[in-house]
């Protein structure tokens, strides 16, 4: 029997030798197993496995992994939501115990996969189910936190933590939503006719003040009107009076009759009211009986304003 070329020999040695190197990418690593148990963890770069008995198992990420999720719930008064969310999450940290739970807690990373998905849909509908369709729009925040309040615990132990989630969409059936919409637009309205209302009690409020204001102020205006007029009415009979009673005085030291003045004041009188007169009529008694009697009314107020003084 011939025997194998030495080349042959040394080709294949090369052969086994090449492929014990191994490769790994920047942010992943490389589950070693022997003989299908785990041996060891090979980081980023180049590494060496011994041929045709160490096995690389499985190359693991290490760098952040988002999931989209789209899920039905049903609330506390039987209204079905359905929710669109976004699942940001990655491995715990590198080290062995984590990147061991990483491998081998889940068949394959479809199942792992599955577990997750389920594990956020029965978070969030257990606590959508205690809450009425009227409160799960405002209570998007709530939601989240009770998500992480439950998953972070039970990601550990597979080896993973969630970085975050966000409940991009929450939507409701058809029926709900347009009965929601009635709802808003009539408390638009009612808050329409009550802000409505309001403006114009502060209108019809801040008329009236100014219309008491303005009657107010012209009340007291015509008050000190009427002040002053009597104030000059009163000063001009005062004036009149002193006139009178100086020209009453002047006539007796010159041995005149006071009734002379008197007759003056009464043709003078009769006069202005014929130059100033517009077609009014005034009735004046002219008789000689009627001139002596008007004669001795002005005497007697000559003779009051004497007094007075």
């Amino acid at each position: 029997m011939e025997s194998i070329p030495y080349f042959i020999i040394g080709a294949v040695v090369l052969v086994i030798i090449a492929a014990g190197f191994v490769t790994v990418n920047q942010g992943s690593v490389a589950v070693i197993t022997v003989f299908g148990k785990y041996r060891r963890i090979m980081p980023p770069g180049l590494n060496f496995k011994i041929p045709l008995i160490e096995m690389v198992y499985k190359r693991i990420s290490i760098q952040n992994r988002s999931v989209e999720l789209e899920f039905q719930a049903v609330t506390q008064d039987q209204a079905n939501v359905y929710f669109k969310a976004m699942l940001l999450y990655a491995v715990f940290n590198q080290s062995e115990e984590t990147i061991k739970n990483v491998a081998f807690k889940f068949v394959d990373d479809r199942n792992f996969m599955q577990a997750l998905i389920r594990t956020i849909e029965g978070t969030i509908r257990s606590f959508v189910a205690t809450k009425k369709q009227a409160e799960i729009l405002s209570l998007r925040t709530e939601i989240i936190q009770e998500v992480k309040k439950h998953l972070d615990d039970t990601l550990e132990q597979w080896g993973y933590h969630m970085i975050d989630i966000q409940l991009n969409d929450i939507t409701f059936d058809e029926e709900i939503i347009k009965s929601m919409s009635r709802v808003v637009a009539s408390n638009n309205l009612k808050a329409a006719a009550e802000n409505e209302g309001q403006a114009l009690l502060i209108t019809k409020t801040k008329a009236a003040e100014a219309e008491g204001n303005a009657i107010k102020i012209s009340a007291l205006a015509e008050k000190e009107a009427a002040q002053q007029r009597g104030q000059g009415i009163a000063l001009f009979r005062e004036e009149v009076a002193k006139g009178m009673a100086q020209a009453a005085k002047e006539m007796t030291d010159a041995d005149l009759d006071a009734s002379f003045l008197l007759f003056s004041m009464w043709t003078e009188a009769i006069k202005h009211f014929g130059e100033t007169g517009k077609g009014n009529v005034i009735f004046l008694d002219g008789s000689t009986d009627g001139m002596t009697k008007t004669i001795n009314q002005m005497m007697g107020m000559m003779k009051m304003s004497e007094k007075a003084e």
